[in-house]
């Protein structure tokens, strides 16, 4: 091969043979950060995964100590589905009202997309990616929907889902009445990851009439803000039966139930559903934990006729924008019950679903009056403590 003097010159350059070797050396770095590239893509669903088994294994573990119970809250909520037992308080549980304590589900037509991450959901790709990448931190609950029972405190709940502020555990933990021997960090791994901003919130209807809830909650936070769903309660004890006889169609009839005596028309206070609706007597016990301030009181009735409204004044009280509006409702004159257009991510309306509204038995007229006899000086009790008047009498 003849010698060329050009080359030669070329490849004894020190400065050219730099920038060669240079150029050689970037083409291998570009290669390798493509391949890096290619494979940290797959490293989120690795990670979930990973954090899935270890907490899989964690609960599977504490699922043996307590009969599965933290497993079971700790599930992705199911559609539409909540966890709602019936319940009395311990001082007054007794063995002939125990087959009372029968219902656990409350449940909303269309399949839900507002899962325990919040209002975007679950199966939201911007929530689970949040998740993946470690966004957001569980944090206890800073406002908690504590009761009552069968007044409105699911659709309340789903309602304000719908807030992109709002954060919330879709079944109930019952930790303050249940599961407080648990601890706080127990109760804190229940809780969605929030941002900055953002409102972590749980709702468990016991924990009105629960004696040692307001302590348990005070003690984890004076600043907690509360929110009770109240209904006329002789209507609240008829719902309340009617959802248990859908469970146990033998149990007694509702009049058997109310009195302790008919003919002298002693009511008996020991039943549930009965105890539940002597509002002003639970409320004392929480006014000797919190100023009357830290709680708002939802109308169950207003909550179906005005639901916007009712949301305004929640919003209000937690102090956050008012977001919910009357765009997000439309009224099911079928189910007599207000719905959701749609909840964001879904392009579906939202109903109560069938285990709302359902017909009550014919109550003997004369133990209703009985009942709201019964009722009346406990409601204007109420109505002092809490200077609203929900016009049940």
């Amino acid at each position: 091969m003849e010698y060329s003097p050009v080359c030669h010159s070329f490849w004894s350059s020190p400065v050219k043979k730099k920038l060669l070797l240079l150029s050689i050396m970037f083409l291998i770095w570009v290669y390798m950060l493509y391949s890096c590239v290619g494979y940290c893509s797959t490293m989120p669903s690795l990670v979930v995964d990973s954090y899935r088994g270890k907490e899989s294994a964690s609960l599977g573990k504490r699922g043996t100590e307590s009969g599965g119970l933290v497993s079971r809250l700790l599930a992705k909520p199911q559609p539409w589905e909540d966890i709602e037992s019936d319940y009395e308080e311990p001082s007054i549980r007794t063995a002939s009202r125990d087959l009372l304590d029968t219902d656990r589900t409350e449940d909303w037509d269309e399949p839900r997309i507002l899962g325990g991450l919040g209002a975007r959901g679950a199966a939201e790709p911007s929530a689970m990616s949040s998740f993946s990448s470690g966004a957001g931190s569980k944090k206890l609950p800073q406002a908690i929907i504590i009761g009552v029972k069968k007044g409105g405190t699911r659709a309340l709940l789903e309602f304000l889902r719908v807030h992109p502020d709002i954060r919330a555990v879709g079944a109930e933990p019952h930790f303050f009445d249940r599961n407080y021997e648990n601890g706080l960090e127990w109760y804190r791994e229940l809780m969605p990851k929030t941002l900055e901003g953002q409102i972590t919130m749980e709702k468990t209807p016991s924990y009105f009439v629960t004696r040692e809830a307001p302590a348990r909650i005070s003690a984890m936070s004076r600043d907690t803000k509360l929110i009770v769903v109240v209904r006329d309660p002789v209507t609240r004890a008829i719902s309340d039966y009617t959802q248990t006889l859908s469970k146990k169609p033998d149990i007694p009839s509702f009049e058997s139930l109310t009195f302790k005596n008919r003919t002298t028309g002693l009511i008996d206070t020991s039943w549930s559903a009965v105890q539940i609706g002597i509002y002003a007597k639970h409320l004392d016990n929480w006014l000797q934990h919190f100023p009357m301030e830290q709680l708002l009181f939802v109308s169950g009735e207003r909550l179906i006729s005005d639901p916007a409204g009712e949301l305004g004044r929640v919003q209000d009280f937690l102090g956050l924008k008012r977001i919910i509006t009357d765009k997000h409702f439309y009224f099911n004159q079928t189910k007599g019950f207000p719905c959701l257009k749609k909840a964001e991510g879904s392009s579906k309306p939202h109903c109560l679903g069938k285990t709302k509204g359902r017909t009550h038995p014919n109550i003997d007229p004369e133990v209703v009056q009985r009942l709201r006899d019964f009722y009346r000086p406990f409601n204007l009790k109420f109505y002092q403590m809490t200077g609203q008047n929900f016009g049940w009498d």
